[in-house]
This record gives structure tokens, sequence and C-alpha cells, in this order.
């Protein structure tokens, strides 16, 4: 069976009226929240490498940091592995994403063979670069290669609206997430978009990406 790219709003539409049907709690919340975002991205080493460079930092400081990296053109694969440590830590990158960042440069990814491999494999290729986890394989899945059946049940924010909109009595562990998700294939992308988007009303704030 071909797999389910997300491509267009229409794509989301589909998927949100499918959930809706199968979970009463989702055609609440879809009330609640209107047409879902795309939120698709580019793909490719700079998407990943942005991904790193923000782990553990605010927006701000992220993006103050990619904006030293495109001045000082270091946003590719070769740039990257032929720079200095001083040249990279002069835009901010600490010691550990120095080495994440040429880890991801080296690893010589075929970032356009990933786009038609299935999730699994996209997640056990990426996993094998130091810096890269599962949640940030499948948010890259999910957003920079449109597959309509992912889940990240690492997120917390994804794990906060499961915990409102199904009135649990916490938040869904990992493993325990990920089994509640199959119930929601073969759109579970647009359940988390759901879900972010169910945060975002509940918590009038942006959640956690």
């Amino acid at each position: 069976m071909d797999m389910r790219i997300i491509s267009t709003a229409e794509d989301l539409a589909e998927g949100g009226a499918h959930l809706s049907a199968c979970e009463p709690r989702f055609a609440h919340a879809l009330a609640l929240t209107g047409p879902l975002p795309l939120r698709r991205r580019r793909d490719g080493f700079g998407e990943l490498l942005g991904a790193i460079v923000s782990q553990q930092l605010s927006v701000a400081a992220a993006d103050g940091i990619w904006r030293r990296l495109k001045a000082a053109r270091l946003t590719g694969p070769r740039k990257i592995l032929a720079a200095s440590d001083e040249e990279l830590r002069a835009c901010g990158l600490s010691r550990q994403k120095i080495r994440y960042a040429r880890a991801l440069a080296a690893a010589r990814i075929d970032y356009a063979a990933l786009r038609g491999a299935p999730t699994a494999e996209v997640v056990a290729t990426l996993t094998e670069v130091p810096g890269i986890g599962v949640w940030t394989a499948e948010i890259y899945a999910m957003f920079s290669l449109g597959h309509a059946d992912v889940f990240a049940p690492g997120d917390l924010a994804l794990q906060e609206a499961a915990r409102l909109l199904f009135d649990l009595p916490e938040r869904p562990r990992e493993r325990v997430f990920r089994a509640m998700a199959e119930d929601w294939a073969p759109w579970r992308a647009v359940a988390a978009r759901l879900l972010w988007a169910y945060y975002h009303v509940e918590k009038q704030r942006e959640g956690i990406r």
C-alpha cells in the first residue's frame, strides 16, 4: 500500500474527518480549533542541523545562533566539516552541539531516498546520528516528509493535550501514549496536529515543538 503524504489542507481535512468519526473527543477538539495548520517544512541537512541547534534552547536563542551560522555560511555539511571548532563556537554552538553537527555532516544521509522511505526506516536512519533522538526523527518524518501516519508520543505538549482531552489522571507515558495512538491510524500525524492545536486553545499559548 502506498504511503500517504500530507501536502494540502484537504489532506488535513480528510484526516480530521476520519478522526472525528472514530473518536467523539477529536470532533470536540476540532470544533474548538478550526482548520489545522499544514506546518510543512523543508527536508534535508539544514532542517536537522536546525533541530540540533535548537535543542534545550529558547526559540530566540536558537534563532540567534542560526542567523550567525547563516551569516558565516556554515549551514551545509561540507562547510561544517571544514570549519574549525573556534568558528563554530563563535556562532554560539556548544562543544556537544559541534560534535553533533559534525556527526550529522559526516553521516552522508541520502535525504532524497528518505522521501520515499517508510517512517520506521526514516527514524532508524536518523537516530543512528549522535544528537538526533526519536522525537526529532518523528518530527522530521511528520513535517519535513509529510508522513500521515507518524506520531511523537515523547512530546510533552501532546501528552498534556491528551491528558486534558481524554480526561486522564496524568500525562500518558511515552510507551502507553504510543500504544494509545495506534487507534488513530492511518492519520496519526493529523491527530498530533489536532492535539497541538487543542493544547494551544486550552493553554492559550504555543505548544512545545
